[in-house]
């Protein structure tokens, strides 16, 4: 079907909520492993590994498209953005049935400014044409940039995007990439399906961590329908240990912050694939209640040295997710975490989520072993015998 033909066909405008994002999005992106080097065989392969691998199946369903898909100088003659030809061959239209055909959705880039951070074409001043384009090659989901921005203001120009995506007569998941600037939290709900909180993350430790950190400040604002995004996961990446990227995942699913794969899908050690693959930490991120998980206890950042933070969330079924991290660079701590002071009394059945055991029934105290430094210890508990008390 030819582009002005689908756009004639078009119903009226579908109204602020999109269904979507009733859970923080799962899925795959090119940018975090290989930035401008993707082409229609990478972004297969990518797609083919999900299914392969059965993580398609755990709920990470999006194939991301990041920036450099465009060609880079200009626009069509109609004004559309056009696939750069020698990198996908088959067209953004084509590679989205390839990915529908597995069983997955397909997500796109573009930038609130004139052009993208890399230089490509921006869909500022284009919104209603690039999200009809979107729509008509079968798009899910669009990542939306704020480079080259004019500075123009932030709200002004991702609603734009909006309005022009609630016109196309598809669903696409909006997700803005807005760097937590122009304090994003205040207007971004309104306006998207998940708003970055922080500056992009890099593959280290402190990064993770400082992300993690700015995302925490506003769990209030967050829930089915629309999430605080830190950035993307970097499990798998190299820059941070195991151990590191199995606590980088635990805050991630805690946080119900978008749940984005950025390594290799192809090139997964096992261990990677293992923290990608938790099923409880992804139902912890997953569940419907949807409750952003906020500290409790040691919740200082800048400490020389720090006590493990004590972190809970709520869960749909009742269950409450008690996470123990370990922020201090140096030493391994244990200790007792008194359920009490988290507002948890009466007896719980535990169960570790990393080592995927059940600890027993437990009452007053949860004992929590040794963890390194960088460390993270995540359980979920079920009373059995639970009474209310004033605080």
């Amino acid at each position: 079907m030819e582009l002005v033909l689908f756009l004639a066909g078009l119903g009226g405008v579908l109204g602020v909520q999109n269904g979507l994002g009733l859970t923080p999005q799962m899925g795959w992106n090119s940018w975090n492993h290989f930035a401008c080097n993707i082409n229609e065989t990478v972004i297969r392969g990518a797609a083919d590994a999900l299914v392969n691998t059965g993580l398609r199946d755990l709920g990470y369903i999006y194939v991301n498209i990041d920036d450099c898909w465009a060609v880079h100088d200009s626009r069509g003659p109609s004004g559309q953005l056009v696939p750069d030809p020698t990198k996908f061959p088959s067209g953004i239209d084509g590679l989205a049935t390839y990915v529908h055909s597995l069983g997955l959705k397909l997500g796109i880039y573009s930038d609130a400014g004139t052009n993208t951070c890399q230089g490509q074409p921006g869909s500022l001043g284009h919104e209603d044409i690039d999200a009809v384009t979107f729509a008509f090659w079968g798009v899910d989901y669009l990542k939306y940039d704020n480079c080259n921005n004019q500075n123009l203001p932030a709200p002004e120009r991702y609603v734009a995007m909006r309005d022009a995506l609630m016109t196309v007569g598809r669903p696409i998941f909006f997700s803005l990439c807005n760097w937590g600037t122009e304090d994003t939290t205040s207007w971004a709900p309104a306006v998207g399906n998940s708003w970055r909180t922080t500056g992009d993350i890099r593959d280290e430790w402190s990064s993770m961590k400082n992300n993690y950190r700015l995302n925490a400040a506003h769990p209030e604002i967050a829930g089915p329908g629309g999430w605080n995004d830190p950035d993307m996961l970097e499990v798998g990446n190299g820059g941070m240990s195991d151990l590191e990227y199995q606590t980088h995942f635990t805050l991630w699913a805690l946080a119900k912050a978008p749940m984005i794969i950025g390594c290799d899908l192809t090139q997964m050690s096992n261990s990677t694939y293992a923290i990608l693959s938790n099923s409880e930490l992804i139902a912890i991120s997953q569940d419907s209640l949807g409750q952003q998980g906020t500290c409790k206890q040691f919740c200082t950042w800048f400490a020389s040295i720090l006590k493990p933070q004590i972190w809970t969330a709520p869960l749909s079924n009742g269950d409450t997710v008690v996470v123990a991290v370990n922020f201090d660079d140096s030493a391994s701590w244990e200790l007792n975490v008194s359920l009490g002071r988290l507002g948890l009394f009466g007896s719980f059945e535990v169960r570790d989520m990393w080592e995927q055991s059940d600890l027993g029934v437990m009452a007053g105290l949860l004992p929590v072993p040794g963890i390194a430094a960088h460390g993270v210890k995540a359980y979920r508990l079920h009373s059995v015998a639970a009474r209310t008390v004033d605080s």
